[in-house]
C-alpha cells in the first residue's frame, strides 16, 4: 500500500462534491417535512454560499470544480474545457499539495481533474478526463465500464463486456445496505424510469469509495457524484417544490413523478451512511455552483455515431472524441484542417440557414456543441451551402428536455462549523479550507 496513514493531529476530511445540487429546492423540501439528513446538517453546521464566474458562458461544472481543486479563477487558470487540465502541468490541485505534506489523499471521479498523486492507491477520474486511474484491479475494470455507460448514455446500450464488468462491480464492492437500493433502481429502470441510471452509479459510486477508504485511511477524500446534476437539467420542471409555469410534455415523464426528489433523496441517505461510517471524519458538502429553471424548455440532441455523421457530413478529421452530452472533440492534423473543418461544421445549417454547432477552435483541436434547441423530426433536413444532404434524424439521438440552467452560486455546508455558519465566500477559497481542516497549509506554487 502506498497510501499514506493521516498525522495524528489531522482530523480525516471528507469533501462530498453533490455536483449543481439546488439547495433552494433541498431547503424547501425540507420545509415540507422531508430530507431528514440535509435538515439535521443545515439546522447544526448552517448552509454557506459560494461565487465564482459572472458572465453565463463561463458556468460550467468543468470550469468551477477546476476552482475549486487549485484555488484559481477561470482567468488564471485557463481550463475552459472539459479534459483541458491534463495539458496544464503547471496547475496544482488540491491532492498533490496535500500529499507533498504528508497527508495520505484519494479521489472518486472529480471533474476536470489530473492524477498527479505519486503516493495514493486510490484516483478515479470522471469519465471525460484522460489521466491515468491508480486503484485495485477490479475497480480499473468497473471504472471502463462506467465510461462506457456515461459516454453511451443517450443510446442506452452496454457490449457485453461492459455490462459483465459492471455487474462484476456491483457484487464486488455493492454493500449489504444497499441491496434493496440496487434491485430497485433495476426494476425502476426496466420499467422506463431514464433518470435511475445515474442514481444506480452514483450508488456504486459510493459503494466503491467507502470501501476503498474505509481500509486506506486517507486524512482527505473526495468523492464527486453527478446523477442529481443530471436529473435537475431533465426534470426541474417536475419538482413538486417548482413553482413557475413550464411542464414536461406527458410522452416525456408523468406528471405525478418526481425524479428531483428522488435524487436528492437518495444523496439524503448517502450522506447520513457515510455519517455513521466516518464517525470521527469532517465532512464537507460543496455544490459549485447550481441549477434553476429555464424559461423555457430546450431539447438535447447528441451524435449517434460522431465519425459517421462528419464523414458522411464532409467534415475532415484525424480522431474525434465524444464528450458530455452535446460535445464532442474533434482532433485535427493541423491548425489549417481545423479552420477547414470549422468551416464546414458552419455552413450545416437547417433550411431556414439556422447553425446547429458552436465551435471552440484552439488549433489542432476543436471542442464542439450540438446547439439545435428544438425538436427534430423525421422531415428535417440539413443543407450545406444550401445544397440538401438529407434528413438528420437518423445521424442523432434524443438525450433529454434541458429544464435547468447553470448559476454560478454554489452551496458549502461543513460538519466541523460548530455553529451555524451563513454568508458568502469566493470558491477560489475551498482549497484553502481543506488544507486548514487538514492541518496543512495551502501554498500551490510549491
Amino acid at each position: 500500500m502506498h497510501t499514506l496513514s493521516l498525522e495524528l493531529n489531522c482530523v480525516s476530511v471528507i469533501l462530498l462534491e453533490l455536483n449543481e445540487v439546488n439547495f433552494d429546492f433541498i431547503q424547501a423540501y425540507v420545509a415540507k417535512g422531508e430530507l431528514p439528513t440535509f435538515a439535521r446538517l443545515i439546522a447544526r453546521h448552517g448552509i454557506q454560499e459560494t461565487e465564482s464566474e459572472d458572465h453565463y458562458e463561463e458556468l460550467e461544472p468543468w470550469i468551477q470544480w477546476v476552482s475549486a481543486h487549485t484555488g484559481m479563477t477561470l482567468a488564471e487558470h485557463g481550463v475552459f474545457r472539459l479534459g483541458d487540465i491534463v495539458d496544464r502541468p503547471d496547475i496544482n490541485q488540491i491532492w498533490e499539495v496535500l500529499e507533498r505534506q504528508g497527508v495520505g489523499v484519494a479521489a472518486m471521479s472529480p471533474m476536470n481533474a489530473v492524477n498527479r498523486c505519486s503516493r495514493t492507491d486510490f484516483f478515479v477520474p470522471d469519465p471525460w478526463t484522460p489521466t491515468p486511474a491508480t486503484a485495485p484491479a477490479a475497480v480499473l475494470r468497473l471504472y471502463g465500464a462506467l465510461v462506457k455507460a456515461v459516454n453511451d448514455n443517450a443510446e442506452g446500450e452496454l457490449d457485453g463486456k461492459s455490462l459483465f464488468n459492471l455487474l462484476a462491480g456491483v457484487v464486488i464492492y455493492a454493500r449489504p445496505i444497499n441491496y434493496f437500493r440496487y434491485v430497485a433502481l433495476a426494476v425502476q429502470a426496466a420499467r422506463g424510469s431514464k433518470w435511475v441510471k445515474a442514481m444506480f452509479l452514483d450508488l456504486l459510486l459510493v459503494d466503491v469509495f467507502m470501501r476503498v477508504i474505509k481500509s486506506s485511511k486517507p486524512g482527505f477524500s473526495s468523492l464527486f457524484l453527478n446523477a442529481a446534476a443530471h436529473i435537475q437539467h431533465h426534470y426541474m420542471f417536475n419538482a413538486e417544490v417548482y413553482d413557475g409555469p413550464n411542464s414536461n410534455p406527458d410522452w416525456y415523464v408523468d406528471s405525478e413523478t418526481d425524479p428531483v426528489f428522488a435524487v436528492y433523496a437518495l444523496y439524503d441517505r448517502i450522506v447520513r451512511q457515510i455519517e455513521r461510517a466516518f464517525p470521527a471524519s469532517r465532512i464537507m458538502l460543496a455544490t459549485g455552483l447550481h441549477q434553476e429553471p429555464y424559461s423555457a424548455p430546450t431539447y438535447y440532441w447528441r451524435l449517434r455515431d460522431h465519425a459517421a455523421f462528419l464523414s458522411a457530413t464532409g467534415v475532415p478529421f484525424e480522431r474525434v472524441e465524444p464528450r458530455m452530452s452535446r460535445d464532442f472533440l474533434i482532433y485535427s492534423r493541423n491548425a489549417e484542417q481545423s479552420i477547414v473543418a470549422e468551416e464546414a461544421l458552419a455552413r450545416i445549417t437547417t433550411q431556414k440557414g439556422e447553425a446547429l454547432f458552436d465551435v471552440d477552435n484552439r488549433g489542432d483541436t476543436m471542442f464542439v456543441t450540438l446547439v439545435w434547441p428544438h425538436d427534430i423530426g423525421e422531415e428535417m433536413v440539413i443543407y450545406t451551402d444550401g445544397t440538401a444532404l438529407g434528413p438528420l434524424r437518423p445521424y442523432v439521438n434524443f438525450v433529454a428536455i434541458k429544464n435547468g440552467g447553470h448559476n454560478g452560486i454554489g452551496y458549502f455546508i461543513d460538519t466541523g462549523a460548530t455553529s451555524p455558519a451563513a454568508g458568502r465566500f469566493r470558491l477560489t477559497e475551498m482549497p484553502l479550507k481543506i488544507a486548514a481542516a487538514c492541518n496543512a497549509e495551502w501554498h500551490p506554487s510549491t
